[in-house]
Formats: structure tokens, C-alpha cells, sequence
């Protein structure tokens, strides 16, 4: 794991966040937020985090700032984006889905480090040209994959052998799941890395092996899960000493 060295050494991990509307103390206003398990575990990672509102399209000026990037979680992706059904729908945020497809974009043209969780991993999977399943309990017959309203269900998942999830998680794995959507069509240029039982897409990566890791369950809540991000901010930290040599 990175050391907690110097400010300087520390990679710094972009987080993007949303804007919803947010009650504390006196106020009740439009806020950008985040949950701070997000925050928690990149700091616990030896990682800096910082918070990228959804301000528009992003500029390569704010790429060159980060060192790594998490795509968090969140709303639905807008099917129209896979040609998927067109639905009104309070969950998707057209302001989220224009400023991370650009930074997906631009990370990827940087060669930064990215793990993408839960929403990260279905943007992901149709910013490389592949389609969502818009509700995965109407194909798999349960919601098992659901969670609780504001709360999140064990899953268990077995991981494809000689891949980077595998090799970091083992492989099977019990993961905190809040999603009703996944992966239909996987998208050219992404692997399988794990599934659920019922066969649900999991995980992905990239098949160059480049760090582009996906997961479908949120590492952010278990403590007991931080492999992956711990991966992501050593691979970081080497991009940062790399572009400063």
C-alpha cells in the first residue's frame, strides 16, 4: 500500500459526485454530494481525494490534476446513450452523464488508473459501445441484487482465474450489492472478470491490461473489501512518479 509519506507523494483520486438536494443544519439547498465511505477509503488507501462536481463537459486541465480516478456510483445511466428503451425516468442525472462520459474519456486518453463502481462499471461498459439491462430483476426473476431502500444486499461472486479482480479478491467473493441494473451486451474491449450465480455480470477490466477495473457491488461500505482500491492507488502513486520523472 502507498505510504502516508509526504502530501507530495500521495497520488491524488478523483471522485465525481452529484447534485441533489441536501438538508443540514439550517439549510435545505442543491448540494454536490457524496457518501464519505467514498472519501474514507481512499484516504485509508493513502490516497488524496477530491470531490469533481458535475460542472459540464471537463477539460484536459483537470484530468492533468489527478492521478487516478474512481467512477462512483449512483443514478441510471439515460438508456438513450445504449439505445435502450426510451423511459422517464427520476433516476438517471443528465448532468452526471455529460461530465463523467467526458472524464471516462479524457482518463482514458490519459492512461489514468480507473476503478469504476457500481454505476462506474455501466458507464464504463456503454462508453466502450456496450448495452445495460434497464431492470435485472425483470431477466433474473428476483431482486436479490437490490439491497434494502438505503441499504445493500450480499452477494456472492466467483471471479475469472488469472484476472486482476481474481488475483486481488481471491476467487469467490461476498460483496455489498445495491443495483438494479448490469451488463447486457459487453462492450468490445472489456472481459468478464466476475458473476453472480444467477449469471448477472459482476466484474470487468480491460482487456489491454491497462488499470480499468469495474465492479458492480460498492467496496466503499465493507472495510473488509478494500483490495481493489488499495490496487488503484498504488497504481496511482506509480503514475504520478512516472509522469514527474
Amino acid at each position: 500500500m502507498v505510504s502516508n509519506g509526504s502530501e507530495d507523494e500521495r497520488p491524488v483520486i478523483g471522485l465525481p459526485t452529484y447534485v441533489e438536494q441536501t438538508r443540514f443544519n439550517d439549510w435545505d439547498v442543491p448540494s454536490a454530494v457524496l457518501p464519505h465511505a467514498y472519501v474514507a477509503m481512499v484516504t485509508e488507501a493513502g490516497g488524496i481525494p477530491v470531490l469533481l462536481p458535475p460542472a459540464g463537459v471537463p477539460t484536459p486541465g483537470l484530468v492533468r490534476l489527478l492521478d487516478g480516478l474512481v467512477l462512483t456510483g449512483g443514478a441510471d445511466i439515460d438508456p438513450a446513450r445504449y439505445g435502450g428503451p426510451a423511459v422517464e425516468s427520476p433516476g438517471t442525472r443528465s448532468d452526471r452523464d455529460e461530465s463523467e462520459f467526458g472524464l471516462f474519456e479524457l482518463g482514458r486518453a490519459a492512461a489514468l488508473p480507473i476503478l469504476a463502481v457500481c454505476r462506474g462499471l455501466q458507464l464504463v461498459n456503454v462508453a466502450f459501445g456496450g448495452t445495460l439491462i434497464p431492470h435485472l430483476p425483470d431477466v433474473i426473476g428476483h431482486e436479490e441484487h437490490s439491497g434494502s431502500a438505503g441499504g445493500f444486499s450480499v452477494t456472492r461472486v466467483l471471479t475469472t482465474a488469472g484476472s486482476r479482480v481474481a488475483e486481488l479478491a481471491g476467487p469467490e467473493v461476498k460483496v455489498s450489492c445495491h443495483h438494479h441494473q448490469a451488463i447486457d451486451r459487453l462492450a468490445d474491449g472489456l472481459v468478464v472478470t466476475a458473476r453472480a450465480a444467477d449469471g448477472t455480470i459482476e466484474a470487468a477490466e480491460a482487456k489491454d491490461g491497462s488499470f480499468l477495473v469495474g465492479v458492480q457491488w460498492h467496496p466503499e461500505v465493507d472495510s473488509a473489501d478494500r483490495r481493489l482500491v488499495r490496487a488503484l492507488v498504488d497504481a496511482a502513486a506509480t503514475y504520478r512518479r512516472e509522469r514527474s520523472a
